[in-house]
């Protein structure tokens, strides 16, 4: 294991201390923004959005370094941008770590890392569509909080592979164990409670404490977001997953829809494009 951190405090603390890696296309896509014509905030919260690791990088800065007048959070990428300034946000948010050279030496980790965002830029999207069928005000928390929700794994996979690697193996030697079960037996942690521990302490938005609070399971916005994250890591396995017909009568009740019309909607919406 190339970090030698061996409890959630640790854990907690290794990652309040080191930089957010990022994906190699994103590092791609804003150096050649950053050298042209087309750069502004629109362009780039395009990229950022689109990686999950960048947005909760940058979200980690912004809140690391508000005002202390300033009483609304910090959750859309582009008017968080808007009121950095391009130059600010080169310069302040600096890329110094990319997921795909850390983990060179560990292309099945690689493998699972890239899965995980998939299924984060998925659930970002069927989140998004269900929070402005519901009409709600404050929609891009909802965005932000799925494509946020597996951000502890992702980290995992990119710091401690070896581990991330181990567990995945006995998963599958166990398939009707609890993960968070084979969690404890390796980490000596459940991934859900680090994910609430870095959410509690890089401040990121409230609707992501609250996926885990059991009051505000009946919460339309808690609701959209975790049918959308078991969305997308139902329908990964394809769309024959038996698991699927309980997510579609579910999204049924939730936008107050006919359920047979549930199936078509999610597989020709904003997601279906997203290989």
């Amino acid at each position: 294991m190339p970090f030698e951190v061996k409890s959630l405090s640790g854990w907690i603390d290794f990652f309040g201390q080191m930089d957010i890696p990022v994906l190699s296309h994103t590092v791609r896509d804003l150096e050649h923004l950053n050298t042209g014509h087309n750069l502004n905030a629109n362009s780039v919260a395009d990229i950022v959005n689109d990686d999950p690791l960048m947005t909760v990088k940058l979200l980690r800065h912004m809140q690391s370094h508000k005002h202390r007048a300033q009483i609304q959070e910090l959750l859309d990428v582009k008017q968080t941008l808007l009121m950095m300034g391009m130059e600010t946000f080169f310069r302040e948010v600096p890329i110094t770590l990319i997921a795909e050279e850390m983990l060179r030496e560990h292309r099945d980790a690689l493998f699972f890392l890239k899965a995980t965002v998939r299924r984060a830029q998925r659930s970002a999207l069927y989140a998004a569509d269900w929070a402005f069928h519901l009409h709600d005000m404050h929609s891009e928390e909802v965005r932000v909080s799925a494509l946020l929700t597996h951000v502890a794994e992702m980290l995992m996979w990119c710091f401690n592979p070896g581990q991330m690697l181990v567990i995945r193996k006995q998963q599958a030697l166990e398939p009707t164990r609890r993960s968070a079960e084979i969690q404890k037996q390796v980490l000596g942690f459940a991934g859900v409670d680090l994910q609430r521990q870095l959410v509690i302490a890089w401040r990121l938005p409230e609707l992501l404490a609250s996926l885990t609070d059991p009051a505000q399971a009946d919460s339309p916005r808690v609701r959209a977001v975790l049918l959308a994250v078991r969305l997308a890591r139902h329908s990964a396995n394809g769309w024959h997953d038996r698991a699927l017909n309980d997510d579609f009568t579910a999204i049924a009740e939730l936008l107050h829809m006919d359920p047979g019309k549930v199936p078509s909607m999610v597989k020709t919406g904003p997601a279906a494009n997203l290989s």
